[in-house]
């Protein structure tokens, strides 16, 4: 029986002794590098290692590029809130009113005029009464706003005409004629008690007039 020989494989592909022995060497180095990979197992990342690499990565995220640096993210300033402000109604301008929300020129106009033909505003209630004023408006706005009452422009009722007395929204005409009577009449009107006792006014207009009036 002969025994197996690779001497003509190698010949025929032109290797001589020396080159024949170094090709076999290289083999077996490959071969034995090839087996530990399945003997060996891999070596698992240490999982603190990723959550540190995550953490890195993130941070990396909140960076912006700005001109082709790399600049962090500015911190936002505080600002000032401009609805902690509180508006005087009987001294703002419309300016200031336009700045409530819900409050627009034609509805800031309505209520200055209003305040003009008052005399000024006693409450901030009295704003329920500014023609096209919606409920849902002045509860959003009433916060914002206070009432002076001591400027007030009142009106002597011993001795203001009837141009005068009916141009408070609260006197009906028929108020202010039986007023002038009675004043007339009687002379000085020394209270409001009075009116309602004489039933020239009623007790609930009172509340409404007692801001408007001087004696």
């Amino acid at each position: 029986m002969k025994h197996l020989s690779f001497k003509p494989l190698w010949e025929w592909f032109g290797f001589s002794r020396r080159e024949m022995r170094s090709s076999l060497i290289l083999l077996i180095i490959i071969a034995a590098i090839a087996l530990l990979r399945f003997v060996i197992p891999p070596v698992k990342p240490d999982p603190e290692l990723i959550v540190l690499q995550q953490n890195l990565e993130s941070q990396d995220s909140l960076k912006t590029v700005v001109t082709g640096s790399v600049t962090s993210n500015p911190v936002p300033r505080p600002r000032t809130r401009k609805n902690n402000i509180i508006i005087e109604l009987n001294t703002c301008d419309s300016a200031a009113l336009e700045s409530l929300p819900g409050v627009g020129p034609v509805l800031s106009s309505r209520i200055i005029k209003y305040r003009n033909l008052l005399g000024g505003y006693a409450s901030v209630e009295q704003l329920r009464e500014v023609y096209g004023l919606k409920p849902a408006t002045f509860d959003l706005i009433s916060g914002r706003l206070k009432a002076d009452a001591t400027l007030i422009r009142k009106i002597n009722i011993n001795t203001a005409d009837f141009r005068k007395l009916i141009r408070l929204p609260y006197f009906e005409k028929a108020e202010v004629t039986s007023i002038l009577n009675y004043r007339k009449e009687k002379g000085k009107i020394a209270s409001l008690e009075e009116l309602v006792d004489k039933q020239l006014i009623t007790k609930e207009k009172i509340e409404k007039i007692r801001w408007y009036i001087e004696f």
